[in-house]
């Protein structure tokens, strides 16, 4: 399938791409070393419309569609995915408020998202159940007009750091995934407690967190859609985060290719530049055509995501997110091989390529599961 991106799509990548040059290369590994989430860096952000980029401009967003907020993505990570986690991840849950909120909910929270002003979150995921969703544990029992929330959520992407955040609970115990319901849950509320993780491989200036969930109230209103339904909601996302996640690992592997040439023109041996060896020359050729089949890929899925062909967009998505992040890990370590013994150490960005990139096989679905996915659909 042909795809050729539109003279708006290339200013919107110029502009993501300048913003990583100057805004984020320069801190980059100081906010590696001190596992520093950039706050500042995401309100800067918000200024070019970099953060939450889906929301609606009836609600101060940019309203971009698919393909362009999947190039914001790749450009962000492509400066430094530790960074570009934290400013891209700074809406997470808005697509759910978006989507099945009460009006409310989008005019007290959308605009602060898409300003910078605060970060959002989303609780799914549990010590003892990631890629199962219907197996979660958090419960929220009805008390009058309240509901009463109990669980523990672990690996929340801006836990510490968000306003509020969507947290998904079971009202209807024993019903799998048919008893789970969407709530929104605001962080300062008595019995919600979170503690930062810091021991993390990589994409360390992004904010994580487990929370704890302890007899916290939420009025009735809270609830995002319909009780009961916040798994089938929920899916409606999968595909659009799955791409999300692609943009992210081809942006890391391009990333990791860049810094590869850069070194290759500028480290001697052998009275030559090392990009004059054919070894060097085949590696970077190889690198480079596995990033630009993981960005077909990506973009063909973000097309499908965008025409909302939900079934063609379910494959797709999964195919680009297996297919981009393998190839973002091989391509960041065969960029520490072209770098030599410089590649394992912190004073090049080869090694936090490296680190940054292996997550993109893990969340939003291991490729495992998305391999499982992908059969399903074709079998």
């Amino acid at each position: 399938m042909a795809f050729q991106l539109s003279a708006e799509h290339e200013a919107i990548r110029d502009a993501v791409r300048e913003f990583g040059e100057n805004e984020m290369v320069p801190v980059a590994e100081e906010h590696d070393r001190e596992h520093k989430y950039p706050e500042e860096l995401r309100k800067k952000a918000a200024e070019y419309d970099f953060v939450a980029p889906n929301i609606p401009t009836e609600y101060d967003g940019a309203g971009m569609n698919k393909i362009s907020s999947t190039i914001v993505t790749e450009e962000l990570w492509r400066a430094d995915p530790g960074i570009g986690s934290a400013v891209g991840s700074a809406g997470f849950g808005s697509d759910m408020i978006i989507e099945f909120g009460d009006e409310w909910m989008k005019e007290e929270w959308l605009p602060k998202i898409a300003n910078g002003e605060t970060a959002s979150c989303s609780m799914i995921s549990e010590p003892a159940h990631g890629s199962n969703v219907a197996g979660i544990e958090t419960v929220a029992e009805k008390d009058g007009d309240e509901y009463v929330l109990n669980g523990n959520k672990m690996w929340i992407t801006n836990g510490t750091v968000a306003d509020v955040g969507v947290l998904m609970a079971k009202t209807s115990p024993g019903e799998g995934h048919k008893g789970i319901t969407a709530f929104l849950v605001e962080m300062d509320r008595d019995g919600v407690s979170t503690d930062k993780i810091t021991n993390k491989l990589g994409i360390r200036a992004s904010d994580l967190a487990e929370v704890v969930i302890d007899d916290v109230r939420v009025p009735e209103k809270n609830v995002i859609g319909e009780v009961d339904k916040g798994f089938y909601q929920l899916m409606e996302f999968f595909a659009s985060g799955r791409t999300s996640v692609a943009a992210q690992a081809v942006g890391a592997a391009q990333g990791a290719l860049d810094a590869a040439i850069e070194y290759a023109n500028q480290r001697e041996q052998f009275d030559q530049q090392i990009s004059e060896f054919q070894a060097i020359q085949h590696k970077i050729a190889e690198m480079a055509t596995k990033v630009e089949a993981a960005r077909s890929l990506t973009y063909r899925a973000a097309t499908q995501v965008e025409q909302e062909n939900q079934d063609i967009a379910a494959q797709y998505s999964s195919m680009a997110k297996y297919f981009a992040s393998e190839i973002s890990v091989e391509v960041a370590d065969e960029g520490i091989q072209v770098h030599g013994g410089s590649g394992y150490v912190t004073d090049y960005p080869a090694e936090r390529y490296y680190r940054d990139a292996r997550i993109t096989k893990i969340y939003e679905g291991t490729s495992e599961i998305q391999k499982n996915i992908i059969a399903d659909q074709i079998l």
